[in-house]
């Protein structure tokens, strides 16, 4: 596949498919320093759009990985007829299938402890010789940097392989991004809701819906008081700024943002 990446109103989001993002992770966990990827849905780029730090961090993810069926669908009009939505529900199940076969050891961090019991209940199950080394769910407020430190010393400790951050967005790509200088090895992946999901606290679109562009719908449905101004208003400047901005592609391997 042709490497490639599309600018979504100044984000930069990586063409991609499963088996390259195996593929490039499997690569990462081998080079034996820290890296990231990012989950980047219609809600992540509009947010970006006008949050700098965001931005940064999104475009500074060693994978910047489309989450959004609407992003496929622009691409794709755009010809990228290789792009494919890659989201983190969906690539934590391939990576982790990838971690057990290979051996990879798991660290996951994030979301409440008793998501994080069941999701551990839940994987073992379907990943039976899965190495989990540790699920921790940090306060719900701001963490002293005593505590950040605390938490970088351990996983340096540890030394997981991945990293699983479940902090919802945009606050995961912020955390990834400033701990990867502090971070000796291992790659971050935040997946955020796929906590929930693989946990069934949440349960997601079926299938033909993720397919035809509908899982923001049926989450709406689900949860109509939390997430209808949230999606009413990111979708329709979604729209206006496709209108207004476009998109633009390149090459990986440039560097010309124009």
């Amino acid at each position: 596949m042709s490497q490639v990446e599309v600018n979504f109103f100044g984000t930069w989001i990586d063409q991609q498919d499963e088996a390259l993002q195996v593929e490039q992770v499997n690569a990462f966990i081998a080079s034996g320093s820290a890296h990231y990827v990012t989950y980047s849905n219609v809600h992540v780029v509009v947010t970006a759009h006008k949050d700098e730090e965001l931005r940064q961090a999104v475009n500074e993810a060693d994978i910047a990985s489309p989450d959004g069926k609407p992003m496929e669908f622009v691409a794709r009009l755009k010809g990228l007829k290789e792009f494919r939505r890659c989201s983190g529900p969906d690539m934590m199940l391939a990576l982790l299938e990838e971690s057990q076969e290979k051996g990879y050891t798991n660290y996951f961090y994030g979301s409440t402890q008793e998501t994080l019991d069941l999701l551990k209940e839940k994987l073992l199950q379907r990943f039976p010789n899965l190495k989990i080394l540790k699920m921790y769910s940090p306060p719900f407020r701001s963490l002293t940097q005593d505590e950040e430190d605390a938490i970088i010393t351990e996983m340096n400790t540890l030394s997981p392989d991945l990293i699983w951050v479940g902090l919802g967005a945009p606050k995961q790509e912020k955390w990834m991004h400033a701990q990867r200088g502090k971070l000796q090895r291992g790659v971050m992946l935040g997946v955020g809701a796929a906590f929930d999901f693989h946990a069934a606290k949440l349960k997601r679109a079926p299938r033909w819906m993720q397919q035809v562009g509908l899982e923001w719908f049926f989450r709406l449905m689900s949860e109509p008081r939390r997430l209808f101004k949230r999606y009413f208003v990111t979708n329709s400047l979604f729209i206006l700024y496709l209108l207004r901005c476009g998109i633009k592609v390149r090459r990986k391997a440039d560097t010309d943002l124009a």
